[in-house]
């Protein structure tokens, strides 16, 4: 654990928050793996109030070293009694981990941040992205989850449309890159790329199909009764409940591009009542943790390259969409970092909120 102790007691600003907060004991579970990593480097880059940081992982993981504002910090182990002592513990080790864990953690007392599906959907458990439902925080509740990658992203855009004009219908079709699979994808795509750049054989050890130069339905399991994915029915509650709207009618068909970290999407949505596009546009111009790329004249939209390493959702092609006679609907299209907004950036902006 790296150590702080040397630092004088003093108030650190929590970035964009303004009010000051105490140095807090911080703990990252799943550290070394491709969130993992993204949470100690947003924790650093976003000078988070970081007192100790605890870093916890599998015991074939305990050992290695991760940077963290100019130091080595060692993994260790995850155990039962990991949390002893600890504030606000970041969680990216899966949802079984999360369901054996996640309760240990709020019974030694800290605020849990949890970015696994384990308790997205429980009735008691907020589901937050700070720019759009961040008043739930104020109760400073001992779990917080952190929504599916594609939900968070698109919701950004989704909410300051709906508080001017009520969504009715959402159709969204995704283009997901390989991050949200994890580090593991991440290398098999760039191997396989490699591989069919060379003219080589690559046989798909991580994701069911070939991966290089190739699109394919997202590798979760296909429910019987709905043909929907795993990841489309998560898309789908999530929306519904982050933006505290179950009656939304909503669709998803999730596809996996060859990207390496930023997700994309096509979306269309009906509105209550008439809507133009260059309102909308406005809108979304003024919106927290969003930026409009919608220049026509260049055809210059937002793109997965542009998106990857960047904090904001891009949003534009914004258009009426021309099937719709009543001018109720608009499609758009967004590229947000999987990685940062779709997870890490996310899940340290609701600490940096839950613990100001």
């Amino acid at each position: 654990m790296l150590s702080l102790q040397d630092a004088p007691e003093m108030l650190h600003e929590t970035p964009g928050d303004g009010p000051a907060a105490r140095l807090l004991n911080v703990a990252v579970i799943g550290a070394t793996g491709a969130v993992g990593a993204e949470l100690v480097a947003c924790l650093e880059r976003r000078n988070f109030p970081v007192r100790s940081l605890k870093l916890l992982a599998s015991p074939r993981s305990a050992g290695r070293a991760l940077p963290f504002r100019g130091r080595e910090v060692r993994v260790e182990a995850l155990t039962p009694e990991s949390f002893e002592g600890v504030d606000v513990a970041l969680f990216s080790a899966g949802a079984s981990i999360s369901r054996q864990y996640v309760p240990l953690a709020a019974a030694a007392g800290c605020r849990v941040v949890d970015n696994s599906s384990a308790f997205r959907m429980d009735p008691a458990t907020p589901l937050v992205v700070p720019e759009v439902n961040g008043r739930l925080l104020d109760e400073r509740p001992a779990i917080v989850a952190n929504p599916n990658c594609v939900a968070a992203i698109a919701v950004v855009a989704l909410a300051p449309l709906h508080a001017r004009n009520r969504i009715l219908r959402l159709i969204g079709a995704t283009y997901q890159s390989a991050s949200g699979a994890g580090a593991a994808a991440m290398a098999e795509l760039e191997a396989a790329t490699a591989a069919h750049l060379a003219g080589e054989a690559y046989a798909p050890q991580v994701l069911p199909h070939p991966y290089a130069f190739n699109v394919f339905s997202h590798n979760a399991a296909v429910d019987p009764a709905t043909g929907y994915n795993g990841e489309e029915l998560k898309v789908i509650e999530e929306v519904r409940k982050i933006m505290d709207a179950p009656d939304m009618r909503v669709s998803f068909t999730c596809i996996r591009v060859p990207v390496l970290r930023a997700h994309s999407m096509a979306l269309t949505v009906e509105f209550a009542h008439p809507v133009d596009p260059a309102e909308a546009e406005a809108w979304l111009a003024r919106a927290p943790g969003l930026r409009l790329v919608n220049d026509h004249a260049a055809n210059h939209y937002p793109m997965p390259n542009e998106a990857s390493g960047v904090d904001e959702v891009l949003a534009g092609r914004v258009r009426r969409d021309l099937s719709d006679p009543s001018g109720r609907t608009l499609s758009l299209f967004l590229a947000g970092d999987q990685l940062l907004k779709g997870a890490a950036l996310n899940a340290v902006q609701i600490a940096e909120r839950l613990m100001s």
